[in-house]
């Protein structure tokens, strides 16, 4: 699979947004061009040159729309981007601006990380904002002992211990009041997660800041 510049991902991406319920659309040059925010002209350029590597199909004097392939590269872009976002946000608490820092990070993630970003995260289908993360080509992979995983992903029938906690000192210290900390050993059931005998009830974003190392079952 040939490498994209940035750029070209960032038009692959921008394509895939413009028409991704609607895959055969026509996007108009001058549509894309305002997504981009550059000419009219270098957008038509940028279609010759992606239609040239079979990643769009270019309509003369209409505009154009992603090939098969060219739609599971978009989509591939647009996975890592959210799965970022989730990283960013709910995993490190990132406060500034999410969609540019995923927006420069994406392009500097191969499959390998997206695959281990993704098992990492539990699979996400959608972003913090709800947005759709796209599915194509994702390789589910069983969690074996010695993962870093969120509580939150934890397959059933699976225990793990605390290893990280990513948050404050004082929400930190509030857990281990509580009885979770680090070192302390949960396990995952089908009737959810627990923590001594007793059942963990907490939001989706805050068991994501809580890293446990899985074990051998």
């Amino acid at each position: 699979m040939a490498e994209l510049s940035e750029f070209e991902e960032m038009y692959l991406k921008r394509l895939f947004e413009a028409h991704v319920d609607k895959p055969d659309a026509i996007v108009k040059t001058t549509q894309l061009a305002e997504m981009m925010d550059v000419s009219p002209a270098s957008t038509s350029e940028m279609i010759q040159r992606l239609a040239g590597r079979d990643l769009v199909t270019h309509i003369p004097y209409k505009g154009c729309r992603l090939t098969p392939e060219g739609f599971q590269r978009a989509a591939r872009i647009k996975r890592r981007e959210g799965l970022i976002e989730i990283l960013l946000t709910e995993v490190i608490g990132f406060t500034g601006d999410v969609s540019e820092a995923a927006c420069r990070l994406e392009h500097g993630i191969d499959d390998e990380l997206e695959a281990a970003l993704d098992r990492m995260l539990g699979y996400p289908e959608s972003t913090p904002s709800g947005e759709r993360i796209p599915l194509i080509e994702r390789r589910v992979e069983p969690i074996r002992s010695g993962f870093l995983l969120p509580i939150s992903a934890l397959p059933s029938g699976s225990s793990a211990t605390v290893e990280l906690i990513v948050m404050d000192a004082t929400d930190a210290r509030t857990l281990e009041v509580a009885g979770l900390g680090i070192g302390t050993k949960v396990q995952s059931t089908e009737d959810g997660l627990f923590c001594g005998g007793y059942r963990l009830q907490m939001s989706k974003p805050l068991s994501l800041r809580i890293l446990a190392r899985t074990e051998e079952v």
